[in-house]
């Protein structure tokens, strides 16, 4: 009989066992509360999840600094209570057997002027997409002390409250990875300058985290393979930190790419985009990372998760037979919460897209104003699917997206207006918070 390479558990290096080889790749919910606490609609959506195959399932990025989101109605850690809605949100996500790592981020310069108008940077480097995004300021030592302290105790809460792992997101533009990147990261002082010193706050705050989750405790990281930008944090720059990593005791290295200004992750780019033309094997393979990933393999120590692209078993199984050890899913399992077990069942051996109704309307000619316009249209797509699955609906592919862009506005608007109230309310109280500068 032949060995399902899908279907194999994976023991990490902490002691965890994961079920199998699939995981549901981090997507955001946008589903707080007005206050960022986990709700009734995560325990929905979860359950759901839990029950679909994957082994691993990891939550959209749930942010330290209330002050700084990528999303209005991103879950939050910092002073807003919240712990048994955290504990309902834990229950669902393991309730059959599944892991449930909570995916821990701090939005950085990425956050849109509707959250905040001052989002904090390693530098003052403006994001310039449709002016969404105010200048930053720049992190100061203590500012960059408190991200670091902010990820222990997100971290520990995660554990406290069930969650079976945590993911430390130093990938897609956020913080921690602005700091990577000379192009974000023009500091002179101990964070920035070489890159040793710009991987320091990544480092340190993969070395809080395990500190505050103990040895037995999967701890994960996602990367960069690369930001496909001139003068950015490049491949050659990700190998060495994947080099550094090896002594930190982590358990899964997610690999991905991209920023908001090259949304590679979601398989678009812009005119400044460094992307070599894909070989032939890669296209074939789908994956839209698994080249770098080869690459990174040869140096990683740790186990490797690759996301992005996959639809077909044959891909899947080419994947896991070198280039890593866990496939990373994601908007296939919001078309069909269930595929993973059906892929896994052996009743289909492709997973649902919808890809091609996110071309409607918006032409592309490689600017990095036409890449987010594209990658927002077809995001907004599969998060009013989210909402649809939240609310116990089931998801309706036959929406296009000029209806999903406009509803997924109005929603980030009513939320930013909910969280506005809620401060006004002191519904945060972090000692953790430093004043801005």
């Amino acid at each position: 009989m032949t060995l399902d390479l899908l279907a194999q558990p994976l023991k990490l290096p902490c002691g965890a066992t994961l079920p199998n080889r699939l995981c549901k790749a981090a997507m955001t919910e946008g589903l707080a509360d007005g206050a960022l606490r986990a709700t009734e609609r995560h325990v929905r959506l979860y359950r759901q999840w839990s029950a679909g195959g994957c082994g691993l399932l990891l939550t959209g990025n749930v942010q330290v600094d209330h002050r700084c989101l990528e999303r209005p109605a991103n879950v939050a850690i910092d002073g807003n209570a919240g712990l048994d809605e955290l504990r309902a949100y834990a229950r669902a996500g393991t309730q059959h057997g599944t892991h449930l790592w909570m995916q821990i981020a701090h939005a950085g310069r990425q956050s849109p002027r509707y959250v905040t108008g001052s989002p904090l940077a390693p530098s003052p480097v403006q994001l310039q997409v449709l002016n969404n995004f105010a200048m930053p300021r720049a992190a100061t030592e203590e500012d960059i002390l408190d991200v670091i302290r902010r990820f222990a105790n997100v971290a520990r809460i995660a554990r406290e409250t069930g969650f079976t792992g945590v993911q430390v997101h130093s990938a897609h533009g956020y913080l921690l990875s602005s700091f990577l990147s000379p192009v974000t990261n023009q500091r002179t002082d101990a964070w920035g300058g070489s890159l040793e010193n710009r991987a320091r706050i990544v480092i340190e705050s993969v070395r809080a985290v395990r500190a505050a989750v103990g040895a037995d405790f999967p701890v994960s990281v996602k990367l960069n393979s690369d930001d496909f930008r001139k003068g950015g944090f490049s491949n050659e720059d990700c190998l060495r930190v994947v080099e550094w990593l090896n002594a930190e005791q982590l358990d899964l290295l997610e690999i991905s790419g991209g920023t908001y200004e090259q949304p590679k992750l979601l398989g678009a780019e812009g005119a400044s985009s460094t992307a070599a033309a894909p070989r032939e094997s890669t296209r074939q393979r789908e994956a839209y990372f698994i080249d770098y990933a080869e690459r990174i393999r040869a140096v990683a120590k740790m186990p490797m998760m690759v996301t992005g692209g996959f639809r077909s078993r044959a891909a899947m199984e080419e994947a896991l037979s070198g280039a890593c050890d866990m496939i990373g899913i994601g908007r296939p399992l919001v078309s069909d919460p269930a595929c993973a077990k059906k892929l896994l069942a052996r009743q289909v051996d492709t997973l649902p897209a919808h890809e091609r109704v996110m071309r409607q309307g918006v032409t592309h000619d490689g600017s990095p104003v036409k890449a987010y316009l594209r990658a927002a249209a077809e995001i907004s797509w599969y998060y009013i699917q989210i909402f649809r699955l939240a609310d116990g609906l089931p998801p309706d592919p036959r929406v296009g997206t000029s209806w999903t862009r406009l509803m997924y506005f109005a929603t980030e608007i009513a939320a930013a207006w909910r969280l506005r109230r809620a401060k006004k309310r002191g519904a945060f109280n972090s000692k953790l918070s430093a004043p801005p500068a």
